[in-house]
């Protein structure tokens, strides 16, 4: 059983979690564009938000239009990414589907576990 550990305030939390902390090297080619990459998936999964919450999840033309900038820069990103990997979008495109009808035809689409 781990040893529980008990803080009394935010200042010692904060000063505590230092003892856990790397300095991680950041500087290779794909770091850039993954950083985009969830960005963007943030940006449009926030206009998303903002759908449901102040339009009842009703999607018009200009809601359309933003979602479809959005979705294009994450695809700008994961192109970079693949590009940096040496895979094509195609083939990440074709691996997928390969892995989801290998799933739908053992009725394994539900649950999670990439190995299921």
């Amino acid at each position: 059983m781990p040893k529980t550990v008990t803080v009394t305030s935010l200042d010692e939390y904060q000063s505590l979690s230092r003892r856990t902390a790397q300095v991680v090297k950041t500087d290779h080619p794909i770091v850039y564009p993954t950083l985009g990459l969830t960005n963007e998936a943030g940006e449009f999964a926030g206009k998303v938000k903002k759908l449901f919450r102040d339009k009842n999840g009703v999607i018009d033309d200009a809601d359309r239009e933003a979602l479809k900038q959005e979705l294009g820069d994450v695809l700008w990103y994961l192109a970079q990414i693949a590009t940096e990997l040496g895979v094509t979008l195609e083939d990440v495109a074709s691996s997928n589907l390969t892995k989801l009808f290998d799933r739908l035809e053992r009725d394994q689409i539900k649950g999670s576990g990439d190995n299921r």
